[in-house]
């Protein structure tokens, strides 16, 4: 493995952090979260216009640049450190891979670009929390999440060669204001029991959209529900859905272990700063043995977890230019894990060594804190996480074949 960054991916790099410095300080970011959109659409503009950034892992053919993951993840840690409200996680992660594994030649060519672009943003809806599911981060995701011919989930009906939805989802990133949605919903009954995905456009008559309030304001949810919901089957009937997503899930948990480690690194670096700045007994309180410590243990954490995204930034993408990247389909769940343990004890120690203004709703250690508690929400926990990393690897295996 060549761990070096090439002199483009330095630039990227170089790029986003000026222009998220400048553009997505504090104050910016809570502006941002309590527009409707919950983003800023001037930033969003700027990072797909300048930068690019929604179509950097979308083929040329379809208006990308075509870089790998690892593009991707050192974009994500540049927008982490300042927890940079955008759709890109759900647009670019989450949902365009799925049109471009899954799509036809139409769907592709007629979306990706506008995705690309930065003029379409969407989202991926699957049924109640079940995101960490669907995307096969803590279990297997070939069984029943999308409904499993019961009530409840999504359902799909065909009338007369036209989809019909019903039912909703919950936890949506983005839901509520993301021009496109990408629905797995469940088709077939008992008789031929399967799950699909489907393209809903916005303004859909029978869709209602409520944003949620969510634990991180960064991170905006929304509730969608579907009453006989026109729908567009993404691909073609016979599609392998589930392991779709199980190739999203991969590179989405390294994509986030990524942001983490931004985060986490950001917290780290303001958390020091503070300490060499806040007197006590006559002197700073960086200078006590204790707090050096403390702040010593969290950065052999962060650096391992920066470590361990980076790898699996590296696996994805070997595996994906057809070179066999070791241990890829485990590496991001794995990265993730270090990376959420990471994040929530450098936003801890945050709050605890910023003394009497940790805590307040005015200073930003809360938010990073937030972020780390919905991060574990949405694709975690994180003993889940290392515990499909292992069944995955076959860890416990016994001779036999059988997990003890």
């Amino acid at each position: 493995m060549d761990a070096a960054f090439s002199a483009e991916q330095g630039e990227i790099r170089r790029t986003l952090r000026e222009m998220i410095t400048k553009r997505c300080g504090p104050d910016e970011v809570r502006a941002a979260v309590r527009t409707p959109a919950g983003h800023d659409p001037a930033l969003w503009a700027a990072l797909a216009e300048q930068l690019g950034l929604p179509g950097l892992a979308i083929p040329e053919a379809y208006g990308g640049v075509g870089c790998t993951s690892a593009e991707l993840a050192l974009g994500f840690e540049e927008l982490g450190r300042a927890l940079a409200p955008t759709p890109l996680f759900a647009t670019a992660v989450l949902a365009a891979p799925l049109i471009l594994a899954l799509g036809t030649d139409g769907q592709c060519t007629g979306l990706l670009p506008r995705i690309a672009g930065g003029e379409l943003t969407a989202a991926l809806a699957v049924p109640g929390a079940g995101l960490a599911t669907a995307l096969g981060l803590v279990g297997d995701n070939r069984g029943d999440w999308a409904g499993g011919g019961r009530a409840g989930g999504v359902q799909a009906r065909s009338v007369d060669g036209v989809w019909r939805l019903y039912g909703q989802a919950e936890q949506v990133v983005d839901g509520h204001s993301a021009g496109l949605l990408v629905v797995a919903a469940h088709a077939g009954g008992f008789a031929r029991s399967r799950t699909l995905l489907f393209l809903v456009r916005e303004g859909e008559p029978g869709m209602v959209r409520t944003r949620q309030t969510a634990l991180d304001e960064t991170r905006t949810q929304a509730r969608v529900e579907m009453r006989d919901v026109k729908a567009e089957l993404l691909g073609g009937d016979e599609s392998d859905v589930p392991g779709a997503l199980a190739a999203v899930g991969d590179v989405a948990a390294t994509v986030a272990a990524a942001e983490a480690v931004g985060a986490a690194d950001r917290a780290l670096e303001r958390t020091v700063e503070y300490v060499q700045e806040r007197e006590q007994f006559g002197r700073a309180i960086g200078s006590f043995q204790a707090v050096k410590h403390r702040l010593a243990d969290v950065y052999v954490q962060v650096q391992a977890a920066r470590s361990a995204a980076y790898y699996a930034a590296w696996a994805a993408g070997a595996e994906a230019a057809g070179f066999g990247g070791q241990g890829a389909e485990r590496a991001g769940g794995l990265a993730l894990a270090q990376a959420l343990d990471a994040l929530r004890t450098a936003a801890s120690e945050a709050v605890q060594l910023h003394g009497g203004i940790g805590f307040t709703w005015e200073h930003e250690a809360h938010l990073y804190f937030k972020r780390a508690s919905s991060d574990e929400l949405l694709f975690g926990p994180v003993h889940r996480l290392r515990a499909r990393a292992a069944e995955r690897a076959a860890l416990f295996a016994t001779g036999d074949g059988e997990v003890r």
